[in-house]
């Protein structure tokens, strides 16, 4: 007859342990085989507003791109002025960005360049919106991810309406409003 060791407390923790350090180093393998990011889906994007509020980071580490190629350098932007302002200067009242983050340049008649400061930025979308409804498109949100601090679960995420946030491969962290052509970023 065999008898049975019996098993200690010592003998159990050291089992314990052992399975825990293996879990652990399985558990670390496979999450760096894919390291993923949050992002925002421009294309699902509703500019609800909720990005500017539900990060937690004070300002947001959702700011505004502007995707050159898509751009028509327009004059009359919506996603700078105020629809119905009555001039197209750049006073306080005409501006649709409550920080001033957006700045246009004249490049020629009738011709003007727009330039997100992204320090600036809140990520309220109201100047998405307005490119959206009045003008190419060239506005969009992104997560910056020089800015973000990687939350396991996104307070912003979890308040969108649309679902516009998911994880995606840390190696490809940008969705951009038309495919996979990187915007001309003027910082």
């Amino acid at each position: 007859m065999s008898e049975r060791k019996k098993l200690d407390r010592r003998d159990f923790m050291r089992g314990a342990a052992a399975a825990a350090f293996a879990g652990a180093t399985w558990f670390a393998a496979g999450s760096k085989a894919e390291d993923t990011v949050w992002q925002l889906d421009p294309n699902k994007c509703t500019q609800c507003g909720r990005c500017s509020t539900h990060c937690t980071l004070n300002p947001s580490a959702v700011k505004c791109l502007n995707q050159f190629n898509i751009c028509g350098y327009c004059d009359l932007c919506f996603g700078y002025l105020h629809p119905g302002s009555r001039e197209r200067d750049t006073d306080a009242e005409n501006l649709l960005c409550p920080t001033a983050a957006i700045e246009r340049k004249f490049i020629e008649a009738p011709y003007y360049e727009y330039k997100i400061h992204e320090e600036r930025c809140i990520g309220c979308a109201k100047c998405v919106e307005a490119c959206l409804v009045f003008g190419n498109g060239s506005f969009y949100l992104q997560v910056r991810q020089d800015i973000c601090v990687n939350c396991n679960e996104c307070s912003i995420a979890k308040a969108c309406p649309s679902e516009a946030f998911s994880r995606v491969p840390a190696s490809k962290p940008y969705l951009y409003i038309t495919g996979d052509t990187p915007p001309n970023v003027v910082r």
